[in-house]
């Protein structure tokens, strides 16, 4: 009889133990939540933001069962029917296809847009295998012109390779999974500018917050130009302060093939 209590006092103690070692010292203690950044200086976008950062809009995707969900950020760049967002919204890192285009559409001033289904552009050449940040770009039109002033054609300031403390501001019209907000702004600081890869574009490491779901997100200078569009994190929602080769934000800056191509888009008829 003894025996039998010492072993259920012992698993209790053990129980106890490993209750202390995973929520501290007094379980009655408010959990403690740290912000995944060290300083969150988020907020949500309001109204005059949005006249501001013209062409911000979601672009919505089909779930398996058949239900839209937001899945990412989009813009409306230099005619009302242009699109641009990530390419790997539709295509994984090797390139192979995650959905359709007729599986999504795009939100902007609470309208819902859909696109011409043949009309995606990727950035990726011909003979690419991967995906890399640079060439993560795409290119839709919509089936009709949206009724919103489109941001206007990305006109960017002499931006030079190397380090650099840029300040820009982070337009997320999606929001990210981290940000209880619908969507959100922050201002922010672009470290690092490294030096053209694919696409003749280059990527720029910043410290802004970027959780999922931030994909397509825009930086925009001091003087409000449009400059850079979101890609990834190397260390998506890490608690961890700007480090240039651990913990930073990707994004590709509007020039090269992406400002080509959109160039030529822009002098395009308007599908009817």
């Amino acid at each position: 009889m003894r025996s039998s209590w010492t072993w259920r006092f012992r698993l209790r103690a053990a129980a106890a133990m490993t209750t202390m070692l995973i929520l501290g010292p007094s379980a009655a203690e408010p959990l403690r939540v740290a912000a995944l950044y060290p300083r969150d200086g988020r907020r949500d976008l309001q109204s005059a933001d949005f006249a501001l950062y013209k062409g911000a809009g979601v672009l919505w995707c089909q779930r398996p069962d058949g239900v839209p969900q937001k899945a990412a950020a989009a813009w409306l760049i230099a005619d009302p029917s242009i699109v641009v967002l990530n390419a790997h919204n539709f295509r994984t890192r090797k390139l192979e296809v995650t959905r359709s285009v007729s599986d999504c559409y795009f939100q902007i001033a609470g309208r819902n847009y859909d696109f011409l289904a043949d009309s995606l552009h990727l950035g990726t050449g011909a003979e690419a295998r991967s995906l890399h940040i640079t060439d993560d770009w795409a290119i839709l039109r919509l089936a009709q012109p949206a009724d919103v002033m489109p941001q206007p054609l990305p006109e960017l300031p002499d931006l030079p390779s190397g380090e650099v403390a840029l300040p820009v501001t982070l337009v997320s019209p999606a929001g990210h999974e981290n940000y209880r907000g619908p969507s959100s702004l922050e201002h922010c600081t672009i470290h690092r500018i490294d030096p053209p890869s694919e696409d003749a574009i280059r990527r720029v490491r910043h410290d802004c917050n970027d959780g999922y779901g931030g994909s397509g997100s825009g930086l925009f200078d001091e003087a409000g130009r449009l400059i850079a569009m979101q890609s990834a994190s190397s260390v998506m929602n890490a608690k961890h302060a700007f480090d240039p080769e651990f913990h930073y934000g990707s994004a590709l800056i509007f020039e090269g093939e992406l400002l080509t191509a959109l160039r030529k888009e822009a002098g395009r008829t308007r599908p009817r």
